[in-house]
């Protein structure tokens, strides 16, 4: 069963959908690609569900709210709550990581903690967050007072465009800053709680403060690399949580020796259907994978792949642009950034803090680290 919602879906997963005969539940999203008749109503999806454990798939975690609606007392709606809260996700892993640092705390009590006492580096984030929004890196004592300082407003400019189910700001967490490499997977726990991972990718920074999404990528020796390690992680995440036919997007750091989950985001892959980068570098449709239970033969896949990178990177529009104001975007300008581009998705920049997001291939990771440090700013055209 795929639920479809805002704040974009691709051709890629409608094909997917339609090509494959997957049930889709009714709603507003996605009688914008199907007609009503077609559609499946949220009493007989309910009903699926409850009599043969019904695999759920969305694109967006906006859907997560029905999931809690319609289906309050089940697996899914348990699998779902320990993802989408920090903190709680944090309290299952104590079993694997029982030295890691964290603390809850509300937005309000944030003034009223003695900075004298916290140990730093740290970072502080929402504990139900989606994105980069609302994540802040603490090095020091300056670093805090500023985020004291900023956090209302910053917090402000995002209210809105997510449901409280997706981003919720009202409760912190302050963890331990995890050091070495970012990565993040697309997966799904099977019906015995084993990992099946269908993509890796690789998210690079500008620096150390810098927590943005402006792109990440993929190739054949991340595969190679990280593979095996990911999955055995994963599988004792699995043993501890309970988490069985559950699509998922992870974040991860490690430094070569140790392994640590940032976040997992629940019923889904990587956010805006830019997991459908998979169909470009493996040819995996991840849709199909997770919905009929497919394991790729990565032996096979990797043999007859290319060397190159495929990455996606993202037109993020800065933070101090009122976007009421952009008159015009200059998507030619911003293309020639990538030399190969597979994709290119313009999004509704009224109703998101991003213009474009672009696939792209390259056999020169210098073309990545170029979009990493890259200013938007002359690409939007203001009133």
């Amino acid at each position: 069963m795929i639920i479809l919602n805002k704040p974009y879906v691709s051709d890629f997963l409608v094909k997917t959908a339609k090509d494959n005969g997957f049930e889709t539940l009714d709603n507003e999203t996605s009688r914008k690609y199907f007609d009503k008749n077609s559609l499946t109503s949220s009493e007989k999806a309910v009903e699926k569900y409850l009599k043969h454990a019904e695999r759920f798939y969305s694109n967006s975690e906006n859907s997560i709210n029905w999931i809690l609606e319609n289906l309050p007392h089940t697996d899914l709606s348990n699998m779902i709550k320990i993802s989408k809260n920090k903190v709680l996700f944090r309290e299952k892993l104590q079993k694997i990581y029982p030295d890691y640092f964290f603390k809850s705390v509300m937005l309000a009590e944030l003034p009223t903690i003695d900075v004298k006492r916290l140990k730093f580096p740290f970072i502080l984030k929402p504990a139900v967050g989606f994105l980069s929004f609302g994540v802040y890196p603490v090095y020091n004592e300056g670093d805090w007072h500023t985020v004291l300082k900023n956090i209302n407003s910053d917090l402000e400019k995002v209210k809105g465009i997510f449901p409280t189910e997706v981003v919720d700001t009202s409760e912190f967490i302050l963890e331990e800053m995890i050091s070495g490499e970012e990565f993040a997977i697309d997966a799904y726990f099977d019906n015995n709680g084993k990992t099946v991972i269908l993509n890796i990718f690789q998210h690079p920074f500008f620096g150390d403060k810098d927590v943005s999404d402006r792109a990440y990528y993929t190739s054949k020796s991340i595969i190679k690399n990280h593979l095996k390690d990911f999955t055995d992680l994963l599988d004792k995440i699995g043993e501890v949580t309970g988490y069985k036919n559950f699509p998922f997007h992870l974040e991860l750091r490690t430094d070569g020796k140790k392994i640590i989950p940032i976040e997992l985001n629940p019923m889904r892959f990587c956010g805006w259907c830019i997991t459908d980068i998979a169909h470009y570098a493996w040819g995996i449709n991840v849709y199909e994978a997770y919905l009929k239970n497919l394991k790729p033969d990565w032996d096979k896949i990797l043999e007859k792949s290319s060397e190159d990178y495929f990455y996606f990177t993202i037109g993020d529009i800065p933070s101090d642009i009122d976007r009421a104001y952009i008159r015009q975007i200059d998507f030619d300008g911003f293309l020639k950034n990538i030399s190969h581009p597979l994709e290119v998705r313009k999004i509704d920049y009224k109703q998101n803090p991003v213009f474009a997001i672009v696939f792209g291939q390259t056999p020169n990771f210098s073309e990545i680290e170029n979009l990493l440090k890259a200013d938007m700013r002359p690409y939007i055209r203001l009133d």
